[in-house]
């Protein structure tokens, strides 16, 4: 193999795959990135067995070939090159990659133990790219990060006619992002780890491309591909949970509340708990511990219903609040230990809801 190619795309490419194939495996060829020349291009791929990811960039080919490398050796060396153009060429048992004034070298590994990267699934269907990032950095988010819960762990993605519904949660919250969707052939509906996809949102743009089959998910963007297994169970739903007996609502800024929230958790117990008391035309913050003292903060607020006074843990209040930064919140709160569901009061292209479960009050 022997290629010329733009630094910073190839680059760019390299750290693409390592970032959604991470490769921290015992077994080095699956640690590897497979490198295709020919007359297109080059187009760089990894797999793990579970998860797999390609990307294509344009290239310069003078000798087709296939090679496997250490990922990210080659993805670091990229990176710190300052030379606007590379060469890659084998050389014996060593990929060497030549810029002005520099030559690096890393081992060839071998090629013919390496599985391959399989196709992804038939398209289901597109969406926007940039409404798909803004959805998972909210709903990925929220899933546990806990292993040895797993169905806890992903992001059940679904399609419900000309919309896609992102779900995830954590047994003490939830949230769901409604997006538009361009249906293409049958129904989407599966569990996809969420460690992947809060990659995903960092890396997608323009249209997207999503299908599913009875074991693996695909989504694909530009010159990028990656393909993942599914997880166990499309159980996750909010169904089941009691939202009809809302008595209190609470429009308000979600900046401010969310400033709040961080200036009255400094004070809160070890649970980080604190009371969210709603009065007339505000809500009060309130916290109180013996070791670190107490804080109270009002935020001005249009009520409707009666008065109540729920507890949250202070950092999943402020997790709920900050994806409705710079626009007004709708608190929907129900008695007793159940569910607040927090929505914009102008929704955008984006729908949001996250549900937060309440906690016990902190001790005073």
């Amino acid at each position: 193999m022997d290629l010329t190619v733009t630094t910073a795309h190839l680059a760019a490419a390299a750290a693409e795959v390592v970032r959604l194939v991470p490769g921290k495996l015992v077994d080095p060829v699956l640690g590897g990135l497979l490198l295709t020349a020919d007359a297109d291009g080059v187009v760089l791929a990894a797999t793990d067995r579970e998860r797999t990811a390609r990307a294509s960039c344009g290239a310069l080919v003078h000798t087709d070939g296939r090679v496997l490398v250490p990922a990210k050796p080659l993805a670091d060396t990229l990176r710190a090159l300052e030379q606007p153009q590379v060469r890659l060429v084998v050389e014996g048992a060593r990929l060497a990659i030549r810029a002005e004034g520099a030559r690096f070298a890393l081992p060839l590994l071998d090629v013919g133990l390496h599985p391959g990267v399989a196709e992804s699934p038939a398209v289901g269907g597109t969406m926007s790219g940039a409404l798909l990032s803004s959805a998972l950095a909210t709903v990925a988010n929220t899933a546990s990060r806990d292993e040895a819960l797993p169905i806890f762990t992903g992001v059940r993605i679904r399609s419900e006619g000309d919309r896609l519904v992102l779900r995830a949660s954590d047994r003490y919250r939830m949230a769901i992002a409604t997006l538009p969707w361009h249906p293409v052939q049958g129904e989407v509906d599966a569990l996809i780890p969420a460690t992947l996809l809060a990659e995903v949102a960092k890396q997608v743009s323009g249209q997207v491309s999503l299908g599913v089959d009875a074991n693996r998910m695909g989504l694909s963007w530009g010159d990028t591909a990656v393909t993942t297994a599914v997880l166990d169970g499309t159980f996750l739903t909010e169904a089941k949970l009691a939202l009809s007996g809302v008595d209190t609502q609470v429009d308000l800024d979600a900046d401010a509340l969310l400033n709040a929230t961080r200036r009255v958790a400094l004070y809160t117990d070890p649970r980080g708990v604190l009371q969210f008391e709603v009065g007339d035309g505000e809500v009060r913050l309130r916290t109180a511990d013996r070791q670190t003292g107490e804080a109270e903060e009002s935020v001005k607020a249009t009520v409707e219903g009666g008065r109540t006074s729920p507890s949250f843990q202070s950092r999943y209040l402020s997790d709920a609040l900050r994806p409705f930064a710079g626009t007004r919140v709708r608190m929907a709160i129900q008695p007793g230990m159940r569910a607040t569901v927090l929505t914009a009061v102008e929704p955008g292209e984006v729908e949001l809801r996250y549900i937060l479960m309440p906690m016990l009050p902190p001790k005073t």
